[in-house]
């Protein structure tokens, strides 16, 4: 167990100071923050959402050497396109309609200290360009201004997305992908460390009782063995609300099996998985048909991958043969018959 200095004024949610990994993966991922956190790298931290992602960025900044400087939370998801630039960077009067009045970036305001930009894949491609150059020049220029401003700050970046997909499809830049993947930290899913399930319900019911003004209260051995069944989708955040409920109905001090009010998402053990394995995705997508009464659905089937082939390679029927492994006649003769094509094309 670990906790961060002055954990409180460090954060609002109880799940930013959540500081109980146990399991030995966990205690894996937290060695590994030792040896990083001294360096002014910067460090991409990857894993599903409400894994935990920021309170690894806060435990980076606390053993670093900026342990005194301000960590400034941002969620690149959480601005409209067209402020983003402008609450990263900053804006001078008159910069834009609304800008009554010079205001200092995100960049500016952690001066000094550690500026973590979750969900960083969000970001628009034209602010990508200007990230990428202000980390390569350590300074910002505001919007409506031709002044640089000099910055010393560590970027810790966070994403519940593989960039790598994202730069292949164009949607993210591969050179500010390098420059924020110096250092990388995997937070694994929580179904995925189980050691850490039940000191943080812990955790969080000593919390919650503590702000709800409540007596001693225990975690039943059933409700013990409920909590560690689940497959926790939602992950750390998710685990805090069914605790955070749990104590407001739960009778005479104890928890039971009954006051776990658990998510019935069925897929969401595997959805880390399928979202990164294209296997996996398929395997999905062919599960939600066996469930439908199709007439001839292995025809079916075969149609669906044909015309998918034949769209991606834009209507080449070489390039879609080619992709298929069969002959050009063969395709080209089931295009017909699905009406795809003309049979005098």
């Amino acid at each position: 167990m670990w906790t961060l200095p002055n954990r409180q004024a460090l954060a609002t949610s109880i799940r930013a100071t959540a500081q109980v990994f146990e399991d030995p993966r966990s205690m894996e991922l937290l060695a590994r923050i030792r040896l990083i956190a001294p360096s002014d790298a910067s460090v991409l931290v990857m894993g599903e959402t409400g894994t935990g992602k920021e309170l690894v960025a806060r435990h980076v900044h606390a053993l670093s050497h900026r342990a005194g400087a301000p960590f400034i939370a941002v969620n690149c998801g959480a601005f409209p396109e067209t402020l983003v630039e402008s609450e990263l960077f900053g804006h001078e009067k008159g910069a834009f309609s609304g800008a009554f009045a010079a205001k200092a970036g995100w960049f500016e305001a952690a001066n000094g200290g550690t500026l973590f930009l979750d969900e960083i894949g969000d970001l628009p491609l034209a602010v990508q360009v200007k990230l990428l150059r202000v980390l390569q020049e350590r300074e910002v220029v505001r919007l409506g201004s031709r002044r640089t401003v000099p910055i010393d700050v560590r970027v810790v970046a966070a994403t519940n997305v593989r960039l790598e997909e994202a730069v292949a499809a164009g949607h993210f830049r591969e050179d500010l992908y390098y420059r924020l993947h110096v250092v990388s930290l995997d937070l694994p899913a929580l179904r995925e460390r189980p050691g850490d399930i039940l000191p943080l319900a812990r955790h969080f019911i000593a919390e919650y009782r503590q702000r709800l003004g409540y007596g001693d209260i225990r975690l039943g051995s059933e409700a013990a063995d409920k909590l560690l069944a689940h497959p926790w989708p939602g992950n750390i955040r998710e685990l805090e609300n069914v605790i955070h409920h749990a104590l407001l109905i739960c009778r005479d001090g104890l928890i039971r099996p009954a006051d776990l009010h658990l998510s019935s998402l069925q897929g969401g053990a595997r959805a880390g998985e399928i979202a990164a394995d294209p296997r996996a995705r398929l395997e999905a997508a062919l599960a939600a048909y066996f469930q439908e009464d199709h007439e001839h659905l292995y025809e079916h089937l075969e149609d669906v991958i044909v015309r998918a082939a034949f769209e991606y390679s834009e209507r080449n029927q070489v390039q879609a043969a080619r992709l298929l492994g069969i002959s050009r006649n063969v395709l080209r003769a089931r295009l017909i018959r699905m009406g795809a094509i003309a049979a005098l094309k």
